[in-house]
């Protein structure tokens, strides 16, 4: 059994970034990476479907500490898998991961101050401590997406594939496809595969906002022509990030302003006679649920050239030859991809205790939006769902290394977030709020509830978040620290 001050679980964005800030300001912590796949990545090695990218800017959803240089700053998931791996190799995060090391279950021990964790290595259990647990292994289940239950689906003579499972060399060419969703996933396949299918359908019970952005930033590299790279990087990261946030707090202000621009934008790309009002046209406002990037409009383009068509329509029932759908119309198919959304999860499916009792995250409060009321040494990563996943993710290993070195400067073992008699009575809220799509929704009852003031917050706001992590005090009163390290 071996001892690590830090356990960090999972090896993609937010796993490699935690080795990097644990070597950084923590440089005397021994911390080990597992990792329950066989290689790094998450996200970016897990997807394999045709025309897998970001949407959100490389310049954002980089590192703070390793500068994006590819041209393409929408960039395509092998580019982002590349530099991954350079980030691992290059800070020398390779060498504490142990892949293949899927973890089970954590138990606290007061008595011990240390986590006890077991991980599943080829049937057999591995069992590692440490003092303090740093979830970093996403938010959704790798082993199965989202397919809602649709009447038929198992008489369909085609093939059906959900994006998350795509197959390996799957061949399209001059098929009939229909890909049902209206999300990220679906706006991303359909321009990718209507290049050889013969036709691509996105149907979709309901319209998505949707957005069309160069995939290169002529600003960036104008500023990597006469700056030094840092510091071009830097600006460009600091641009973007002020413009996301700017542009979802109009949102929030003024959305009727916003979604005539976004209209407008679409209505332009399409030509004046494409109906727009039914199918880019949703019935909630702007950045209610997260808004589709198109880039270089490939979209609207594969609309236009015949080789794709959106169907705004709800499905009756599946048969042999394709789709029936609620209005009587039908849309006969060889091809039926379900890009239906994805399942998500708390902190990896882990089975946590506190001295013997099992954890229901779902009563406890959000602290910072990292951390759990009553559960001791233990932070996970989450990204924004208004911007990029590593903004949140860098600023929360910060944190997590200015805690780890607030414990070790008062000699204290244990940091638990409690709620202080000024909170009890808070008001109520979802651990991410005022957000309705339906893959948080569906599972929001899971999670953590959100109070109405710091630290039990959770607000998905960058500028706000700075503060919270960087400027307030460790020792906040709700933050509380206990166990006396023996010195020797």
């Amino acid at each position: 059994m071996e001892h690590f001050d830090v356990v960090v679980v999972g090896a993609g964005i937010s796993g490699i970034g935690a080795g990097y800030f644990l070597q950084r300001d923590c440089p005397t912590k021994t911390y080990v990476i597992l990792e329950g796949r066989d290689t790094i990545g998450g996200t970016w090695d897990l997807f394999r479907y045709p025309g897998v990218r970001s949407d959100s800017d490389m310049h954002t959803l980089g590192y703070s500490f390793k500068p994006w240089t590819a041209e393409k700053a929408i960039a395509d998931g092998p580019s982002i898998l590349q530099y991954l791996n350079e980030t691992a190799d290059e800070f020398g995060i390779r060498s504490k991961m142990r892949f293949g090391h899927m973890v089970t279950s954590a138990q606290w021990s007061s008595q011990e101050s240390q986590w006890t964790v077991q991980a599943q290595v080829k049937g057999v259990t591995m069992t590692y401590t440490c003092s303090y647990l740093f979830m970093c292994s996403g938010y959704y289940n790798y082993a199965e997406g989202y397919t809602p239950s649709i009447p038929g689906m198992d008489s369909f003579a085609g093939q059906v594939v959900h994006p998350q499972k795509w197959p390996e060399n799957f061949n399209y060419t001059d098929k009939r496809v229909v890909v049902i969703g209206s999300g990220a996933t679906a706006m991303t396949l359909v321009p990718a595969m209507a290049d050889q299918a013969d036709h691509v359908v996105m149907l979709q019970r309901s319209p998505t906002y949707v957005v069309a952005r160069p995939d290169v930033d002529k600003v960036a590299g104008l500023l990597r022509k006469v700056l030094p790279e840092k510091v071009a990087y830097a600006l460009t990261r600091w641009k973007n990030t002020t413009m996301q946030q700017f542009v979802y707090k109009r949102s929030r202000t003024e959305p009727e302003k916003i979604k005539k621009l976004l209209l407008k934008g679409v209505q332009d790309a399409l030509g004046e006679n494409y109906d727009v009002a039914t199918h880019f046209t949703p019935s909630y406002n702007p950045w209610d649920q997260r808004l589709c990037l198109v880039p270089n409009g490939d979209l609207f383009t594969a609309i236009k050239n015949g080789r794709a068509s959106v169907v705004t329509d709800r499905i009756d029932h599946i048969d042999a030859r394709g789709i029936a759908l609620e209005s009587g119309e039908r849309i006969d198919t060889d091809i039926i991809v379900t890009a239906t959304g994805l399942n998500l999860v708390t902190l990896g499916q882990v089975a946590f205790t506190v001295d013997g009792t099992p954890v229901d995250f779902s009563t406890t409060w959000t602290y910072k939006g990292i951390a759990y009321s009553g559960v001791p040494n233990l932070a996970s990563s989450f990204g924004y769902i208004n911007a990029s996943w590593t903004l949140r993710a860098d600023l929360t290993c910060e944190y997590v290394c200015r805690l780890l070195n607030h414990m070790d400067a008062t000699g204290t073992t244990q940091c638990t977030p409690r709620l202080r008699p000024e909170d009890e009575g808070m008001a109520e809220k979802s651990w991410i709020d005022n957000f309705s799509a339906g893959y948080m929704e569906r599972v929001m009852d899971q999670f953590p509830k959100q109070g109405d003031h710091e630290p039990w917050i959770n607000p998905q706001n960058y500028k706000r978040d700075k503060k919270l992590f960087r400027e307030s005090p460790i020792d906040d009163g709700a933050m509380q620290f206990s166990g006396v390290l023996e010195r020797l």
